[in-house]
């Protein structure tokens, strides 16, 4: 993104982008006090937010998993609500919906997913959104951009990286991702592969595309401005 702030306090609207993101979660009051997983310039990320929130430092970018990993011993809660920093167009009644899914089902891991028609236009920047493989209607895997085949890259059904997890689940689970793929990174999506090994079922409701765009590049945030 440049500059040299935080990429979630890159301003969209006159507002850094993760409190578009926090905004929403606060009306949601059924939450426990969000944790917030820091790194880079932290200390930036604190003095803009204040002390609403609890922190957990993650020490180095190691992924996805990594940086939720960061965040176990801060965590209390039964369930877990796993958000990203970047994107500032979730609504909290889409969060309550999958909320409810998740309790209904008495799930493990419960998950967005979101359909594009193409990849052109508007729709460009979700060309780098990992793709949902599916088998007899079910999930079973995710594959990063990064990682897929010509064949993959054709899915457009794409992982919109919200996820709930029943905690005890998640920490018994995400110890168990490795960084084989092209980033040496821990994906938080590997975690589908692991809950399709141990036989959970993972629930998932369609989003709107657009609650679901992330900032990655100035580009991305032209994009985001003129949604605003």
């Amino acid at each position: 993104m440049g500059g040299n702030v935080p990429k979630v306090l890159v301003m969209l609207k006159n507002k850094p982008l993760i409190l578009h993101l926090l905004d929403e979660v606060e009306k949601i009051n059924q939450l426990a006090k969000p944790v917030i997983v820091v790194g880079y310039m932290y200390q930036k990320v604190r003095e803009v937010l204040g002390d609403g929130y609890l922190y957990a430092i993650q020490d180095k970018q190691l992924g996805t998993a990594h940086a939720l990993l960061a965040a176990k011993h801060k965590v209390t809660g039964e369930n877990i609500l796993v958000l990203y920093g970047d994107h500032p167009f979730i609504k909290a009644e889409s969060l309550k919906k999958l909320m409810t899914l998740h309790h209904k089902e008495n799930s493990n891991i419960s998950l967005f997913t979101t359909v594009v028609p193409n990849f052109e236009g508007g729709f460009e920047a979700f060309k780098n959104f990992g793709r949902i493989i599916r088998k007899d209607g079910k999930i079973v895997k995710n594959v990063e951009a990064k990682d897929a085949g010509q064949n993959e890259l054709e899915i457009k059904e794409l992982i919109a990286g919200i996820y709930m997890f029943n905690s005890k689940w998640l920490w018994e689970n995400l110890e168990k991702i490795q960084n084989q793929n092209a980033q040496q990174e821990y994906y938080l999506t590997d975690i589908i592969e692991k809950a399709v090994e141990v036989g959970e079922n993972i629930v998932n409701l369609t989003i709107d595309p657009g609650e679901v765009i992330g900032v990655n590049s100035q580009e991305d945030l032209k994009l985001a401005e003129k949604l605003v």
